[in-house]
């Protein structure tokens, strides 16, 4: 489906972010596509422009990120109750959420005008942050919430449950809860299984267990996912999607399950999942 307007959104800390704003403004208005400019990334551009990222939500039908990974999951946490269509052009190297490079931005055009795009449905976690005496404070990830001991080089203890059922206390250097587009991440360096993005799950992994034995562990997309601070003795922090770290405090649960709202990230025909993850971890295949 061809869009009516582009939202572009730039990380104006890349180097040689202005002169590409401009050429995707031109090359979207030689297809009469209209294009509406955060503020911030306008000013880099040398444009003028009072769109905030929530504004491009309600009035634009696909949103344009240029930047990387990380630049993606920073407007997502800004996004509010409708999520529209991101695609990413990354200012770098080809990453897991975007699906074109800089060098190849005509193409990209080319693509969105033509209403060619191909869209995965990426599922969102709801991170519910339960005090008592105090209002639940709620945050949505792509990628994932991780729960850290911070600068103490000390283990932290953490009650974890599913679906009301006790799993087992982590007694570790922190947890990760990812959603499938996040097992690339964090969870993969800490030794999670790789989830393919419409598999319908969520991985639980420990980060430097104490005990040898919890591993990883996948479960149901449904599923409610409750994890309580049960460390007393050193500051717990949560942080979803590598967003400002909160610091939780012992007694506290923190819920997490599949958002009702989900994203849909938008690709060049071709570009597959698996063609990144072959790409990004340098799979060749046996040479034997």
């Amino acid at each position: 489906m061809r869009p009516t307007k582009i939202g572009l959104i730039a990380h104006t800390g890349k180097p040689g972010v202005a002169e590409l704003i401009r050429k995707l403004e031109s090359e979207f208005n030689r297809f009469q596509l209209p294009v509406l400019v955060e503020a911030k990334t306008a000013a880099l551009a040398g444009m003028k422009s009072d769109y905030s990222v929530a504004d491009l939500e309600r009035e634009a039908d696909l949103l344009v990120v240029l930047g990387g990974d990380g630049t993606i999951l920073h407007v997502v946490g800004q996004l509010e109750d409708v999520i529209k269509p991101i695609f990413g052009i990354n200012v770098g190297s080809l990453g897991f959420l975007t699906c074109a490079n800089s060098a190849t931005y005509v193409d990209a055009v080319e693509c969105i005008a033509a209403g060619k795009m191909v869209f995965s449905d990426r599922t969102l976690l709801e991170v519910i942050v339960k005090v008592a005496g105090k209002e639940p404070l709620v945050m949505t990830g792509l990628n994932d919430a991780v729960f850290s001991r911070g600068e103490v080089s000390r283990l932290i203890r953490l009650r974890t449950s599913v679906n009301g059922e006790p799993l087992t206390e982590f007694n570790a250097d922190g947890l990760i809860v990812a959603t499938p587009t996040g097992s690339t991440a964090y969870s993969l360096s800490a030794g999670g299984p790789i989830l393919a993005p419409e598999s319908g799950a969520f991985v639980i992994t420990p980060i430097c267990p104490h005990v040898l034995t919890n591993r990883s562990i996948i479960v149901g997309e449904d599923a409610v996912i409750e994890i309580e601070v049960s460390e007393r003795d050193y500051p717990v922090f949560l942080t979803v999607d590598g967003r400002e770290p909160l610091r939780i405090e012992a007694g506290a649960i923190v819920e997490m399950k599949k958002s009702r709202r989900v994203l849909p990230l938008a690709s060049l025909p071709g570009v597959s999942f698996f063609g990144v993850v072959r790409q990004k971890l340098k799979w060749s295949g046996s040479n034997i």
